[in-house]
């Protein structure tokens, strides 16, 4: 049977890290005799930030024993306490690949439910003094637990844990966690998802959209599909997200900004092909936390990535990217993925954008830049709302035999639909110093294009998705 080994509560107090200073409940110790545990919060508890943290469906938090153990060998410390990892129950026994989300405990007077895996956050990285702790936790699946209290009572160390129902669909905290964060996703566990009333609202409504997305399972231009078979198929990169650091962010006009992202330790980052996308997951209010996928906006150094957003007035994650995140911060992010890259070869290259499509373009115009590759090559640009679009920090030096021909007919939004296409142009040049006008003939030229739905035609490859797959 298991058993509770320690209480845990702490206020929230302000913590200086990395420059800055955090408001934060993550510092809890052990306390001596019964506790009353009531509807928000124990008795001497707080947390420090309420959006992500508390309120009734996460009123407490479990961690288990074993992985205090675990953890111990893997990070090589002796100096785990309880209430370290942020919780307020240390228990032995109640793995996070046996509790499932719904099931029923009863501690001494009080009785409670699970409702979630923990919402990992960059401040139990700081606690522990390991900024990677946050992805660690989720990729070894040990995430630990939140209880919603269903009946309060006193609860003290060393009460028994007596299980009094088991929860309706028998989904594992662990799994439920993978199911969100991780990729390879079982569509028969999303669907028990969906029927466990006592799922957080905020994990039941992200479990909605990745079942109403009906992302395919294979990438544009793998073996085996009828489009884009010349693509090459990506190769793979790290499981899941990883921590890394905002290095900077620059404001590109008033309503894009670039974030270039570094990893925690220094160590060089993996290539990433120009054009390819990066998933971002961030904590934002009370919610599970939101996953989009940005395309890389340049040709990726080994020490950055760089991503640009534009702020949508109501876009929930492009608001909290502009007024929320700051350089230093902490984010988890995916490794990069996708196959609708810069071709490789010598023929000429014609790049065309329009509206948000415009990031890819720009990774691939860098990387021709950068390596001076003398292909010919025009980049075609639209816009919606501005005759002639400003140059910015994202846009690379324009060598002397790349042209560019914006074009500007009526805009159209997202969806964003993208393919690389090999169709018959050929470059006939006019003088030395001049760009070539384009022409169709003989199979010589390779385009490729990225642009909302409705912008380009007979387009039929997915540019990156909103939620990785």
């Amino acid at each position: 049977m298991a058993t509770l080994l320690s209480v845990n509560v702490g206020m929230p107090k302000d913590v200086s890290w990395q420059g800055r200073t955090v408001h934060t409940g993550a510092w809890k110790s052990p306390v001596h005799g019964p506790r009353m545990v009531r509807r928000l919060n124990i008795d001497g508890d707080g947390q420090g930030d309420l959006a992500g943290h508390g309120g009734e469906i996460r009123a407490v938090l479990v961690y288990q024993l074993q992985s205090y153990q675990y953890w111990q060998k893997q990070l090589g410390r002796d100096d785990l306490t309880f209430g370290i990892f942020g919780e307020n129950f240390t228990v032995d026994g109640m793995p996070d690949d046996d509790v499932c989300i719904g099931d029923r405990y009863r501690i001494g007077e009080a009785e409670f439910e699970v409702t979630q895996p923990r919402v990992t956050c960059y401040r139990v990285g700081m606690r522990l003094g390991e900024p990677a702790m946050a992805s660690l936790l989720v990729a070894h699946h040990r995430p630990g637990f939140y209880l919603r209290v269903l009946a309060g009572g006193r609860v003290q160390a060393g009460d028994e844990i007596t299980l009094t129902r088991k929860g309706p669909e028998e989904l594992s905290v662990a799994d439920t966690d993978a199911l969100l964060y991780l990729p390879d996703r079982d569509p028969a566990k999303l669907r028990k998802a969906l029927n466990i009333p006592a799922l957080s609202p905020g994990w039941q409504q992200s479990f909605r959209e990745l079942a109403a997305a009906q992302q395919p399972k294979q990438e544009p231009g793998w073996p085996g599909e009828l489009t884009s078979t010349q693509q090459p198929r990506e190769a793979p990169g790290w499981p899941g997200f990883k921590t890394m650091r905002v290095a900077r962010i620059v404001p590109e006009t008033p309503t894009v900004s670039s974030i270039y992202l570094g990893t925690t330790d220094n160590t060089p980052l993996l290539e990433a092909r120009p054009g390819q996308y990066l998933s971002i997951r961030l904590a934002i209010g009370d919610a599970a936390p939101a996953v989009r996928s940005y395309s890389l906006s340049s040709a990726p150094t080994a020490s950055t990535y760089r991503i640009s957003v534009k702020h949508e007035p109501h876009g929930k994650v492009s608001s909290y990217i502009h007024a929320t995140l700051h350089p230093g911060d902490l984010v988890d992010i995916a490794s990069p993925r996708g196959t609708f890259v810069l071709e490789e070869g010598t023929r000429p290259i014609v790049l065309i954008s329009a509206g948000i499509g415009a990031t890819p373009v720009l990774a691939m115009l860098h990387q021709l830049a950068a390596t001076r590759d003398p292909r010919p090559r025009r980049p075609t640009r639209s816009w919606r709302n501005s005759p002639t679009p400003t140059s910015t920090s994202t846009t690379p030096p324009r060598p002397p035999h790349i042209s560019t021909s914006p074009t500007s007919p009526r805009g159209v939004r997202p969806p964003i639909h993208s393919r690389p296409w090999a169709f018959p142009p050929t470059p006939t040049p006019t003088s030395a110093d001049r760009p070539p006008s384009w022409t169709t003939s003989a199979n010589t030229c390779a385009i490729t294009a990225c642009a909302p739905s409705g912008s380009i035609r007979n387009s039929s490859a997915p540019c990156p998705p909103s939620i990785p797959a």
